[in-house]
């Protein structure tokens, strides 16, 4: 990379350019505000404010029926990351392996995985295995799904952590008389898990959002409840607002522990 070119990418702005930077976030930040303001007008003109589609907010058992659904979310999501964390290792180890009877497999799952929309898996659960006798509960039916997608994903975020440490971390391993399991387990994956964090959380994330798909199973998840009440009560947006809030203040508790946990990884 030259040395303009590097000024260009990595090097202070001046100050014409911080200038400029800071004139384009007032604008855009100005123009969020608007649009904000349309969108809130917009509700209010067509009566989503009015205190009948919120009144029932103020009893218990509405947020004891959310909660419920919360819980739901939360159990499918949580067995989900364990479904993706542990197969997505596996497929790694696979996907790494020299030879090719289990690397050549490992591939063609984790891009079967990849490919495959989420849905689509869930319409196998929910159609085609009960057909073949084999039936599962609402919760295995998204859960298992979810887990095999998503263990693709992790499968090669996995992979760009291990090929991002330095080969000579591997060369020097060897060099002590470390076995190739022994150079993987205290070597190599301890320092991939820190350059994969981030995106182990984003893929969380994603495993939350997809729970949504319950209503393909009748799954008593946060959105299938969330939808009893809109049918009942007739308030579409309070209520999605109501769900937005609690699934965004579950990412953040995600993404908060993740900073934790990255603290903590040596």
């Amino acid at each position: 990379m030259s040395r303009a070119l590097e000024d260009v990418l990595f090097g202070d702005l001046s100050h014409k350019a911080q200038a400029l930077t800071r004139a384009a976030s007032v604008t855009v930040a100005a123009a969020l505000l608007v649009l904000a303001a349309a969108v809130v007008f917009r509700f209010h003109a067509a009566g989503q404010f009015e205190g009948r589609l919120w009144e029932f907010f103020a009893w218990q058992t509405t947020w004891v029926f959310l909660a419920k659904g919360l819980l739901g979310t939360l159990a499918s999501a949580a067995m989900a990351a364990v479904i993706a964390l542990v197969l997505g290792l596996v497929l790694l180890l696979g996907r790494l392996s020299p030879l090719r009877l289990l690397r050549w497999p490992a591939i063609a799952v984790i891009e079967f995985l990849r490919g495959v929309p989420t849905l689509l898996l869930i319409y196998v659960c929910f159609l085609l295995l009960p057909s073949l006798g084999l039936k599962l509960s609402a919760y295995w039916m998204l859960t298992l799904p979810v887990g095999l997608s998503t263990a693709a994903v992790v499968a090669e975020v996995y992979r760009a952590g291990v090929l991002a440490v330095p080969r000579g971390q591997t060369d020097a391993a060897r060099a002590l008389g470390l076995s190739e399991a022994r150079v993987f387990v205290h070597v190599v994956f301890p320092q991939a898990l820190r350059f994969i964090v981030p995106a182990l959380v984003a893929q969380l994330v994603i495993v939350v959002k997809d729970t949504t798909f319950g209503y393909v199973v009748t799954y008593g998840e946060l959105m299938q409840n969330a939808k009893v009440l809109i049918a009942n009560y007739r308030s579409l947006v309070p209520v999605y607002l109501a769900v937005a809030v609690l699934y965004c203040l579950v990412n953040y508790a995600i993404s908060r522990a993740s900073q934790r946990l990255g603290q903590r990884v040596p």
